[in-house]
């Protein structure tokens, strides 16, 4: 099952909130955000809406999961799921969704015995999401009881070995494990049989240490087996489902945490969709990756400064620069501030002169806020003039590659009124240079000007909003300016279209309006954006 969309009514922190726009073809949705900001309360909306539509478990906690203060509704109005397949019927909604709280720590356990189990379809281990979710030991139990079925299965053929009946479950186990952790194996599990040190419970071999038990695994092992054990487990009952993990990343470095989501994904079944609720920049980074290989397979829901008291629609996002570095600061707290971008570009622009000199590095600002999308790894720096920008007076790049050698630093200048030789041979010499004047030239292109009437809803005004544009040039060159300088008309065109769509806020000057304003329609798609983007990036 591939969720569509969730609409949360009065529950919990969310007066109406809508997530929406969630495509069927992501097997990976994330939702980011630091704590606070609703992401475990969206695993407790669908543990609430699955008790109604077909899941184990009854009940409603008013005092956990209704907001304070919002209108009564029935129970079963608060929360909303729609999905991209048919829903199921009978026995299969209680497959839906399966869901791991934040609690899984399980340190040591020993099974001394062991009965018939229920079916995890018909088990609560965690009613709520605060609520302690240990399952290793559970899954001990499990694994066994499927081993000793796999003996009577008529289905297996009777020249199985004892070896490949065990690993038939066990071997999934041990190979997602080696795949987390290549040092450590699993390597059996303890019997209830006898009075061995190893009864009820897993044992493994790591370097010269042989045979040890669960118990004695670090932190972060037990937390990764924990996963990786009950994903193995459970896949054949929920094969059809939604599942759902909060805070994967318990006790796991950020390099494991990505070798671990690759892993969870392997073993995840084809019909499922996994649901992240994450802070974590191992994760982050993984699901990134993920998603440059086929940007349709995951769905970030970014859940940072919505106002969950207001109305409010939401649907996943293209990761941006901005994007990224908010969920550093979330992950690495100051530490953010040392990692570098992959790619840094220098480019012209008054240097800033403090956290309030708003009007400051205005090429690097229109840059970041253009390519924001399509270029998330990229940061651009304003140093200075062109001689500064092409010298790197500041020594900005050289900084940069001294901390993260493998950065790329570029230096972008404005073609201003460099001659076709001058261009050749700052090109020869490492530098870009913009195909046309200066920025303004894209901001203030036609293209531009006409998708944002139409996105603004007065397509029938793109021929006046266009001739504004004209009449703005020609009374720029009678002044004696050159054509192309589309820098000194800036201002009255600026003026033209406020006044033509009655746009207030857009900004407080032709900078601040081309930046704040004309920058969110200059595109992909745009001959002015592709140009744009060649100039900079040498894009095909």
């Amino acid at each position: 099952m591939h969720v569509a969309s969730i609409r949360m009514v009065g529950f919990k922190r969310f007066s109406n909130t809508l997530l929406d726009g969630i495509p069927a073809s992501a097997k990976l949705v994330v939702l980011a955000g630091p704590n606070g900001t609703g992401k475990s309360s969206i695993f407790d909306a669908f543990k609430t809406w699955h008790r109604f539509n077909g899941g184990a478990g009854a009940g409603w906690d008013e005092t956990y999961v209704s907001k304070a203060g919002a209108p009564s509704i029935g129970v079963n109005e608060h929360v909303q799921i729609t999905f991209h397949e048919p829903m199921p019927t009978g026995e299969d909604q209680k497959k839906l969704v399966y869901i791991r709280t934040a609690f899984r720590n399980e340190a040591d356990f020993n099974i001394p015995s062991f009965g018939r189990m229920s079916s995890p379809l018909d088990q609560v281990r965690s009613a709520r999401m605060i609520d302690n979710d240990v399952a290793v030991s559970e899954n001990y139990q499990r694994l066994l009881l499927q081993t000793i079925d796999g003996i009577y299965d008529e289905t297996l053929p009777e020249e199985m070995t004892r070896a490949q009946i065990r690993d038939r479950i066990i071997g999934k186990v041990r190979d997602a494990m080696k795949s987390v952790f290549p040092d450590l194996e699993l390597v059996g599990v303890g019997g209830i049989s006898s009075p061995a040190a190893s009864e009820g419970t897993f044992y493994f071999s790591k370097g010269k240490s042989q045979s040890f038990l669960y118990k004695n695994l670090s932190a972060g092992e037990k937390a990764a087996f924990d996963l990786l054990l009950d994903a193995v487990i459970k896949r054949d009952f929920f094969d059809d489902s939604v599942w759902c993990i909060d805070e994967p990343e318990t006790h796991l470095n950020s390099r494991i945490q990505a070798k671990l989501l690759g892993t969870l994904l392997e073993l995840l079944p084809d019909g499922c969709q996994l649901w992240l609720a994450t802070h974590s920049i191992g994760f982050m980074r993984k699901a990134w990756e993920i998603a440059r290989a086929d940007p349709t397979s995951v769905a970030f829901l970014d859940l940072e400064g919505l106002d969950f008291d207001a109305p409010v629609v939401t649907e996943p996002i293209a990761p941006s620069r901005d994007f990224w570095t908010r969920t550093l600061n979330v992950a690495l707290g100051d530490v953010a501030a040392l990692v570098a971008p992959e790619h840094v570009v220098l480019c012209e622009g008054r240097v800033s002169a403090g956290p309030h000199d708003v009007n400051a590095a205005y090429d690097a600002e229109c840059y970041r806020k253009i390519f924001a999308s399509t270029h998330p790894g990229v940061d651009f720096i304003s140093v200075g003039n062109s001689s500064d920008t092409l010298r790197d007076r500041l020594g900005v790049g050289h900084a940069i590659q001294l901390i993260a050698g493998g950065t790329l630093v570029t230096r972008v200048v404005d073609r201003d009124y460099k001659s076709d030789y001058e261009v050749e041979q700052l090109t020869a010499g490492g530098a870009r240079v913009l195909n046309r004047r200066h920025i303004e030239s894209y901001l203030f292109d036609e293209e531009v000007i006409e998708r944002m009437c139409v996105e603004m809803g007065y397509p029938d005004l793109v021929g006046e909003a266009l001739k504004i544009r004209t009449d703005a040039i020609e009374a720029s060159v009678e002044r004696r300016n050159d054509r192309d300088d589309v820098k000194r008309a800036a201002g009255t065109i600026t003026e033209g279209l406020r006044r033509l769509l009655t746009i207030h806020g857009g900004g407080s000057g032709p900078d601040a309006f081309a930046r704040d304003t004309l920058s969110r329609y200059l595109v992909p798609g745009m001959s002015a954006f592709s140009e744009l983007e060649d100039s900079i990036f040498g894009v095909d």
